[in-house]
């Protein structure tokens, strides 16, 4: 005991080495132990900063760092605008080409003068770099396009919408289970061919090599042409500033919508006279007063059941669901749309309470064409004891505007109307900004 205990006492000893001198005594020979000082240099690789707390003999790690590496380890929801920030995708003819082209130039290395073993070191050299240079490109588009579920929820509903439920993640998976046959396929070949007893038998693993390579990529590289339009279709989805006021036009199908948003903005959707004309988001910008605005036009709302809607009406309700936006909801009550006032309503209603949050405007379009009587068409209730319905088939919502854009009827009203509006919503994102960021840095 008494030497380890002396050992662990000389280990102890900081930032220097002992060295033991003697000294020849009448009785004997004695180790002295004398300090001579030398620089130490300590390497560390990562220091410990997790506390650990007692609890019931046993060491466990405090909470609130699980809960620090956590945050750590977790990426940071995205904002609004990673569409345009997609990396260019090749289609996959040309990354075929230019890989076999590039590979094809590479030259055994020198000074080597056996002639079967100069043929298969260039073998297993141009399987290689056709191998890297089909799976660097891959492996780049993998990493580049974006997560999912780090997305903005509007950018994650746009996808899930535009593309279909699953088929972004669907191709990512197929492009990355391509790169990982290629690499595969490219070392098995480029082993092979450098195990050659031959020059001939060197080139025909080659050729075979090559081939292979080439037939996976002519047969799964379909993905990588599939992710090619992907990015096109999420390039040209409009890009929205979540700090700039945004104003979204709502409501039924062929209201008007789109003829308001010409008059208001620089969008120009297609105008016709049939339903779901608006086939997407439409994002323009007002400027008034010298300021500038956004405004969004959305496909028409139909009255059913959110389990009944099509994708068309699932996008309107993701613009009002994940953007901060004003709402100029449109009514139509001269019955020219095709939906009766008395479903309209109904609607109306429906959208109101679920995005009761929104600072509101109603508009009642084509105001010109109303009559002094309400339309009821065959379907609706004539006897109907609602005095809000009632009183929303002659006049529509209490303080509605109406307009006519055909007879230029209460635009300049609309235009200030809409200007008071974006400059509350204005007010509204800066105060929302404001308690975030009291909330990331309190005092």
């Amino acid at each position: 005991m008494s030497g380890t205990s002396g050992l662990l006492q000389l280990c102890q000893v900081p930032s220097s080495s002992l060295f033991f001198g003697s000294s020849k005594l009448s009785k004997g020979l004695y180790l002295v132990p004398v300090r001579v000082m030398y620089p130490m240099s300590c390497l560390c690789k990562q220091m410990q900063t997790t506390t650990y707390a007692i609890v019931k003999g046993s060491y466990v790690s405090n909470p609130q760092n699980q809960q620090e590496n956590k945050e750590k380890l977790t990426p940071k929801v995205e904002n609004v605008g990673a569409f345009q920030k997609l990396p260019m995708v090749m289609p996959s003819v040309d990354i075929l080409h230019s890989a076999l082209r590039k590979a094809k130039r590479v030259l055994p290395t020198k000074g080597i003068a056996n002639a079967a073993k100069r043929e298969r070191n260039k073998g297993a050299k141009q399987l290689d770099a056709l191998m890297k240079e089909l799976a660097v490109p891959l492996r780049t588009y993998k990493e580049n396009f974006p997560n999912k579920k780090y997305l903005h929820p509007y950018e994650r509903s746009l996808i899930e919408l535009t593309l279909g439920d699953g088929n972004y993640e669907d191709v990512l998976g197929k492009l990355e289970a391509l790169r990982k046959k290629v690499v595969s396929v490219g070392k098995e070949h480029a082993s092979l061919c450098a195990k050659s007893l031959s020059k001939r038998e060197a080139e025909e693993r080659l050729n075979e090599g090559l081939k292979r390579i080439e037939e996976i990529f002519d047969g799964d590289g379909k993905a990588v042409d599939e992710l090619l339009n992907i990015a096109k279709t999420l390039r040209a989805m409009p890009v929205v500033d979540l700090e700039t006021p945004t104003l979204c036009l709502v409501g039924a199908p062929n209201v008007g919508k789109s003829s308001l948003v010409r008059v208001l903005s620089t969008g120009k959707p297609e105008i016709c006279n049939y339903p779901f004309t608006t086939r997407g988001i439409l994002m323009g910008h007002i400027n008034l007063s010298y300021q500038n605005f956004q405004v969004t036009d959305t496909p028409g709302i139909l009255r059913r059941s959110d389990e009944e809607r099509n994708n068309l009406e699932k996008l309107t309700l993701a613009v009002l669901a994940h953007l901060p936006t004003a709402v100029l909801y449109v009514h139509d009550l001269s019955g020219e749309c095709g939906m009766s006032p008395s479903d309209q309503f109904v609607i109306y209603k429906e959208m109101r309470e679920r995005f009761s949050s929104h600072i509101w405007l109603d508009v009642v379009s084509k105001c010109d064409l109303l009559q002094a009587s309400p339309v009821i068409f065959a379907t609706d209730d004539c006897n109907v004891d609602n005095f809000e319905l009632v009183r929303y088939r002659k006049m529509g919502p209490d303080g509605a505007l109406n307009v006519s854009v055909k007879n230029e009827i209460g635009l300049d009203e609309l235009k200030k109307r809409v200007y008071e509006l974006l400059v509350s919503q204005s007010e509204r994102i800066k105060n929302q900004k404001s308690k975030e960021e009291e909330l990331e840095n309190p005092s």
